[in-house]
């Protein structure tokens, strides 16, 4: 089982702002603690708190550095995370997929849409790659 399996379980669970509930709310951080902390990624106390609704780029990279080995992009596979941002810092966090048409996909908590979701992963201007990352076992 991986990342994107746990993370689709997921999917219609509302946006909540630091939520942690799987079917009650998680934001895109608290999607991606519930998922490392069922795989074992990170210990079951493991929790970041007190952020903004618009992270610090910088915590939030710093964290991801903490806890998973940053991978090249191009290396990016279903059940790695990604690190993404939509203005100058890195602000957002989601899960690889594998798109049903082929491709990779997004599972994110969406706060414009309100819900966890999956879609195609595109990057665009308004939506840049910062980083992926993976856990590796030692």
């Amino acid at each position: 089982m991986n990342a994107a399996t746990i993370a689709r379980r997921y999917i219609g669970t509302p946006y909540h702002h630091q939520g942690r509930r799987h079917g009650v709310g998680v934001d895109c951080v608290g999607l991606l603690i519930c998922v490392a902390r069922e795989l074992g990624h990170v210990p079951p106390e493991f929790n970041i708190t007190g952020y903004r609704r618009v992270p610090d780029g910088y915590s939030l990279m710093r964290h991801m550095h903490e806890q998973f080995t940053e991978i090249p992009g191009e290396q990016m596979a279903p059940g790695d995370y990604v690190c993404i941002a939509y203005d100058r810092h890195p602000h957002h966090v989601g899960v690889i997929g594998d798109y049903h048409l082929g491709g990779l996909s997004l599972i994110h908590a969406n706060s414009k849409t309100g819900k966890v979701e999956e879609s195609r992963l595109v990057f665009s201007d308004s939506m840049r790659f910062v980083a992926a990352f993976r856990k590796v076992v030692e």
